[in-house]
């Protein structure tokens, strides 16, 4: 087994904000699992290691422009004749060296890993969260934090002036932006389910996973509950370091908010008051704040001036250093991720555009490391997703940070990603797959695509006549979330993939499928949906899933997405509003995977007007939504033939055999 490492200290931070969000409380880290005296008694023996190779230093609190001051804990070997490459790692999460509620240090294996490594550790925590003094804003704005931090590290008399930032979800959404700012130091960044650090790219206006085809997605209001402290425990500006450091084995500053069932929490209206109604902080989600941005997310629309004001990265953001970006099928955005990479490989220098690298995992997000033998996500196995990720990410920084000869390069392929069903690793220069090919599939039933029981089809021909599907919307009964490509939204929905057949019973989802496939087929890349569609409603909202049927009936669920029908003009255009009998052409935003229908399987899509609380519901108004109790009943319906030639258009490769690779 590979050795615990500054990864696992990244993906650790992650993984305590998902159990988190159910719990409502951030510091749980320790207590929400059971801690065993053998941990306790490892976790001793690391800090006493750590302790007599590595000079320790925590609670430096470093000032950054305006005076405001970030908490800061450095590990470093103790050879002074040398100058060390950085390891930096910033987030939102609490990183305190005590566990105050074991009585013992945390886990610090990773900050010993990197000094063994040859390394300095430098953690640091974002702008108003815990120790750091100032107002939290989401990605830790303004951006000239980043820019001092860096500084401060290149200008310290260990430094050899690299640095290489490394971590997961909002460990690693905040270097984006940083790194598109040019700093002479930031040598190269690992950024790993960076999804939210997104704003606008390529069409995809998701600004940091807020959006998805202008609906809200929700998981943010879990995750905020126990972000948005603003009002919180501080120290006094002049406490010593030693002061600090004393206080720290007493107090972390993480709040213990109560507990909350988020499953029922979401369904309250108005959108807005959610988080009142749940007994949250004020902050950032609701309530003006004194940040950049203002606050008040929920009342943003998708291309609202507030979005290009924190600490989103958007495409007129020119990131020229080298990125080994890691993606995974069932995170949130996955689609503005991949956009992401292939901006990059095309805006950078071309030396820089030949050291963009990514891996695309078959998992949920930043799960990479709990992939085994058997990796099952949701209910689906998809086979050994294993690698060995410590060789791959410290190959990497000791390549870039260190001036290593070691082929990293030469040995890894620009993207290796996971094809489930096919169940194995494989390797491409490009994105989409060099020689994906599309294939377009049409809609076609004879009026009653209605449930799984119904007669809907995907075909190669587009129907010649319209013989529509109508089904009824009503905000207060929405098709329920089942698995899917998402995080973070404590107890409300589970993520990964799971059986559809539960929903497809339902009068108001849409079920489209081909024939049983005579041969297998290998879909990578992205799928283009087309609707032609009308509503009675002034707004509304189109869902849609592509799922992978088996022989025996399953459904598995592969990606999803949504479109809210007054921005089907675009997200920087005026709203636009749907008259009854009238059909629209709407194309929604792509989804992507790669997976394997094999011979027998079916190709499906599901179509309905919700998906919840995966994306917030449509009252149907034409109001502003997010500040409304009281929908109306939409009666919508997907029109399909010659004239209006409602499609799917999937990725297909035809030679993958030989672009696949071992583990």
């Amino acid at each position: 087994m590979p050795k615990k490492s500054f990864w696992t200290f990244a993906l650790a931070l992650t993984a305590f904000c998902l159990v988190l969000l159910f719990a409502g409380n951030e510091s749980v880290q320790s207590q929400r699992r059971e801690v065993t005296p053998q941990d306790l008694q490892r976790r001793r023996d690391i800090e006493a290691e750590l302790q007599s190779i590595a000079v320790v230093e925590r609670k430096l609190m470093i000032p950054m422009r305006d005076g405001t001051r970030i908490a800061t804990d450095v590990y470093r070997p103790k050879d002074a004749s040398k100058k060390y490459p950085t390891i930096f790692v910033r987030t939102p999460y609490n990183f305190n060296f005590w566990d105050v509620r074991n009585g013992a240090p945390r886990d610090l294996s990773s900050e010993l890993e990197a000094v063994k490594r040859g390394y300095a550790h430098v953690t640091m925590n974002e702008r108003g969260r815990f120790f750091s003094e100032g107002n939290y804003d989401i990605l830790g704005p303004p951006l000239t934090d980043g820019v001092d931090e860096l500084d401060w590290i290149q200008k310290q008399p260990w430094s050899n002036g690299k640095v290489g930032t490394i971590g997961c979800s909002s460990t690693a959404e905040w270097q984006l932006a940083v790194a598109s700012q040019g700093h002479p130091a930031f040598t190269t960044m690992i950024a790993q389910g960076f999804g939210a650090g997104v704003g606008r790219v390529d069409g995809f206006y998701e600004q940091g996973n807020w959006y998805r085809g202008g609906a809200v997605q929700m998981l943010f209001i879990a995750w905020l509950y126990s972000q948005q402290n603003q009002v919180r425990p501080m120290f006094s500006p002049s406490a010593t370091q030693a002061e600090l450091i004393g206080a720290a084995r007493a107090f972390d500053l993480a709040p213990q908010l109560p507990q909350v069932d988020w499953s029922k929490a979401l369904r309250h209206l108005p959108v807005k008051d959610i988080m009142k109604a749940a007994g949250g902080p004020n902050g950032v989600f609701a309530d003006r704040m004194p940040v950049d941005t203002g606050g008040a997310m929920i009342a943003r629309e998708p291309n609202d001036r507030a979005w290009y004001k924190g600490g989103l990265w958007h495409d007129n953001m020119r990131i020229n250093i080298p990125g080994f970006w890691f993606m995974s099928w069932y995170d949130v955005s996955i689609g503005p991720n991949l956009a992401a990479f292939n901006h990059v490989r095309k805006t950078a220098s071309p030396a820089v555009a030949n050291q963009q690298y990514a891996v695309i995992a078959p998992t949920l997000h930043c799960a990479f490391r709990r992939a085994t033998e058997n990796t099952v996500v949701g209910e689906r196995s998809v086979g050994d997703a294993r690698l060995n990720y410590d060789d791959l990410t410290y190959g990497w920084f000791d390549h870039f940070l260190k001036g290593e000869n070691n082929g990293i390069l030469e040995k890894m392929p620009r993207v290796r990603y996971y094809t489930m069903g096919l169940n194995k690793w494989q390797t491409s220069d490009t994105w989409p797959p060099r020689g994906a090919q599309p294939m377009t599939l049409f809609l076609s039933s004879g009026g009653k695509a209605n449930t799984l029981n119904g007669d809907g089809a995907l075909v190669e021909v587009a129907p010649a006549a319209d013989n529509a599907d109508r089904f009824e919307y009503d905000p207060t009964n929405p098709v329920p979330s089942v698995g899917g490509n998402v995080c973070c939204t404590g107890n409300a929905i589970t993520a990964g993939a799971f059986d559809q057949r539960q929903n497809e019973a339902r009068p108001d989802v849409l079920v489209y499928s081909t024939e049983p496939l005579k041969e297998g087929i290998e879909v990578s890349g992205p799928i283009e949906v087309t609707l032609y569609v009308s509503s009675d409603a002034k707004d509304t909202d189109f869902t849609i899933k592509l799922l992978d049927v088996y022989p025996d009936g399953r459904a598995y669920n592969l990606d999803e997405t949504i479109q809210r029908m007054r921005y089907r003009d675009g997200y920087d255009k005026p709203n636009v509003w749907m008259q009854a009998g009238k059909v629209y052409k709407m194309t929604l935003s792509p989804l992507t995977t790669s997976n394997y229908f094999a011979a027998g399987h079916r190709i499906r899509i599901e179509v309905s007007s919700s998906n919840f609380p995966r994306f917030d519901r449509n009252l149907n108004t034409g109001g502003r939504n997010y500040d409304e109790a009281k929908g109306v009943v939409a009666r919508n319906a997907v029109h399909h033939s010659k004239q209006y030639p409602s499609s799917v258009k999937i990725s297909v490769v035809r030679n993958m055999i030989s672009r696949g690779e071992g583990r």
